[in-house]
Order: structure tokens, then sequence, then C-alpha cells
């Protein structure tokens, strides 16, 4: 594929390529054709003039723009004869009667070609094989010897006028390689515009990352995104607080619930009076929850009792003040309480001695 010769759209200068992808070789520029050009306008004011330099055709003809060529680098189909004239090549319209009634199949020609809304193109046969050479296109395009008539029918359906091309073409490298090999092709080749489109989109994408980049120093992150992993370390933060709290408060219930033999004294100054160790509130808390269980068997149900006169100890004390109708929960967060103030009591008698 890389040995033909394939010229890419440039302006309006279809013309010119289409020429010069059917010559398979630079054969023609801009300056060329438009001399092409020039000459056939001057033929044609000629042949008006004969008619009277005076006459009302002939004025009107001088009005008119070029009918062979304009500033964008359009070419009549007079200029494409003429030009092909040059290397004994001619056009005869494929679509009309006078050909169809030769009932010539299109794979036993050399080339044609297509032209539609000022656009022209070529279809030529290199080696054993037919190629669209359309100028739009990023390279040629491979035609199966089964697609080719399909494919000229569709030209004509969409509106293409097309001609083919009787003669012989000079001599080219890719004519003489393929002749030998046959090409393969994996991918058809894109327009030239939905290339542009798809590498200005690129550019485009890569433009705006690079400016998100930029705003983020880098970082890549969104404002969106900073602000939901700000959140989620908060919450993160709020639940580890909360299970801070609720480890020291199970270890302050389970030192107060220990029934070993250790007591505070092994960690502060013992003291005398009436001051009670852990042990001395372990036993007691036990006596007042087995009192507790004797006389909820002894009550029947109903309304609760009043609780009997016991020693006026701090526990009990404190048990009094919050009724028989505390839970299990109240009672060993009240042992809690207890315990700290023994502490805090030891430490206060200690401080004035």
């Amino acid at each position: 594929m890389e040995s033909i010769f394939h010229e890419k759209q440039e302006g309006s200068l279809c013309a010119q390529h289409c020429l010069n992808n059917l010559l398979q070789g630079e054969y023609f520029s801009p300056v060329e054709l438009s001399s092409i050009a020039h000459q056939l306008d001057e033929e044609e004011r000629m042949r008006m003039a004969e008619g009277g330099l005076t006459s009302e055709d002939y004025r009107t003809f001088l009005q008119q723009p070029s009918g062979n060529m304009d500033d964008s680098g359009f070419f009549s189909i007079q200029v494409i004869s003429n030009a092909l004239k040059v290397w004994g090549l001619e056009l005869i319209l494929f679509n009309s009667p006078e050909y169809q009634r030769l009932r010539i199949d299109p794979i036993n020609e050399r080339s044609f070609i297509c032209n539609y809304k000022e656009h022209w193109f070529t279809v030529r046969k290199l080696g054993k094989q037919w190629f669209n050479l359309n100028s739009l296109l990023t390279g040629p395009e491979l035609i199966s010897d089964t697609y080719l008539a399909l494919f000229l029918a569709q030209l004509q359906q969409e509106g293409y006028s097309i001609f083919v091309v009787k003669g012989d073409l000079p001599d080219c490298e890719a004519d003489q390689l393929l002749q030998m090999i046959r090409v393969q092709q994996m991918h058809r080749p894109k327009l030239i515009g939905e290339e542009l489109a798809q590498l200005k989109e690129q550019r485009v994408q890569k433009t705006d990352l690079e400016r998100v980049l930029e705003a983020n120093d880098g970082s890549g992150m969104l404002d969106e995104d900073e602000e939901d992993l700000q959140r989620a370390l908060a919450l993160s933060r709020q639940e580890i607080d909360m299970e801070d709290e609720e480890a020291d408060l199970r270890r302050a219930i389970q030192l107060s619930m220990q029934g070993t033999s250790r007591n505070i004294s092994q960690d502060i100054p013992q003291t005398s009076g009436t001051h009670l160790t852990s042990e001395e509130l372990r036993k007691r808390r036990e006596a007042y929850f087995e009192k507790q269980q004797q006389q909820q068997q002894q009550d029947p149900p109903g309304p609760l009792t009043q609780p009997c006169e016991k020693p006026t100890t701090s526990s009990e004390a404190l048990s009094s003040e919050l009724g028989d109708a505390m839970s299990e929960e109240d009672m060993l967060q009240a042992a809690v309480t207890m315990s700290l103030e023994t502490v805090r009591n030891n430490f206060k008698t200690e401080g004035k001695k």
C-alpha cells in the first residue's frame, strides 16, 4: 500500500488530486491546470465574439465568471479532459445509454473518474486489484472485484457522474509491484474530517486534564473528591472516639467486677480509718446482690416495696437513693463510681498526712 501514490485533499484542489492519483505521480499543479482553464475561457470568448461584439450574449458572457475554474481551486470536466488528452487519454460517460448498451463489465476497465457537486476522485486498478483513491480518505481503500460493480452503482444512486478513462495509462511502480503480489487491508481508511475530529477531541481532552491537574497542584483530585475525603475522615474520627469511650467504660466496669484478692493498696499507700478496700467493696456488692435476689423471691409481683433499713454505708446509701428499680447496668455504674470515690478519698487522706 505504501507504493501507491495518494494525494490527500488540500483546499478545493480535488481535480488536481484526482488527475495525479489517476496517473500515479505529481503530473499536474494548480498553475498548469489554471493555464488550461484560461485557454478554454479564451476559446469560448472567441466563439461568442463570432456572434458580434455588441451582441447581448457576448456582453453577458463577459460579465459572468469563468465556468472552467474559480478562486477556490475547482476545475471543470473540460479542464480535466484537456489535461488527459496530453497523455492520449479520453473520458466516456459511464452513465450514458450508449456506453451501457455495450454491457462492458466494469472489472474489465482500468480506471474511473467520479464527480459529485464539484468533487472529483479516481477509482483505479493497480496490478490485479481495485482501489478507491479519493483524496478525502486518509489512504487508498481496497475494493474487491465482486464489490466494484455495487460500489459504482451506489455512486450513481447518490448522484455521481462516472467517467470511464480510455487509453493506456503511464507505467507506475505500484502497478508493477501489485502485478506480483496481492494486498490485504485489515482496516478501512477514514475520512480526513473524521480523523481530524478525533485528533481535535483528543487534544481537547488532554488540555482539560492538564488544566485540572494544574488547578489541583498536580494531585489530579477534584474539589468534590476532596470534600468527600474530608467527610469520610471526620466520620472515621467520630467512630474512633466513640469506640474509645465505650472501651474506657468497659474497662472501668471490668475492674470494678474483678473478684481477685488484689486490692488498691498495692498501687497506693494504705490508710487507716473507715476507707474500704476493693476486696471489701466486692464482698459488700455481692452481699447486696444476694439480698436483692432474696427480696425479689419473697415479694410477690406487684408495686415496688420500700427497702428495709440497712446500715448507712456509702454503697448502700447510694443504692437507697437510686431505689429498687435500678437495673443491673445502673448498679455496675454505681459500683464504678464508688471505686473511683474511694481512690480519690485515699489520695486526699494521704495528701493531708
